[in-house]
């Protein structure tokens, strides 16, 4: 089995929200990891995410998390960060002003 693996930075502007963590996260930086693996027996290369994760920082002290997410809940949340007033039925977060909060 032939895996890769690809590493970005997503940059957030405002406090956000995802599916799998149950607190809002602040503005900042955020790595994102993402490993996909070679389907065998085509006559050209393909590959199937096998996972995404994202490093966020622990609730309290200087830990960090590995969270596993679904990569378009991520880009929900960059499509949200870039103009809020945008949401979907069933998002994670209502709207207080400009601040997105976590729904428990």
């Amino acid at each position: 089995m032939t895996m890769r693996t690809t590493t970005k930075t997503v940059t957030f502007h405002r406090p956000f929200c995802l599916k799998g963590v149950d607190r809002e996260l602040a503005p900042g930086d955020y790595r994102v990891v993402t490993d996909e693996e070679l389907i065998e027996g085509l006559s050209f290369s393909a590959y199937h995410r096998v996972s995404t994760v994202i490093f966020v920082p622990a609730p309290s002290g200087s830990a960090i998390e590995m969270v596993t997410i679904d990569p378009a809940d991520l880009e929900a949340a960059k499509e949200r960060d870039t103009d809020p007033r945008k949401t979907r039925p069933g998002a994670l977060h209502r709207l207080v002003g400009n601040l997105p909060l976590c729904r428990r």
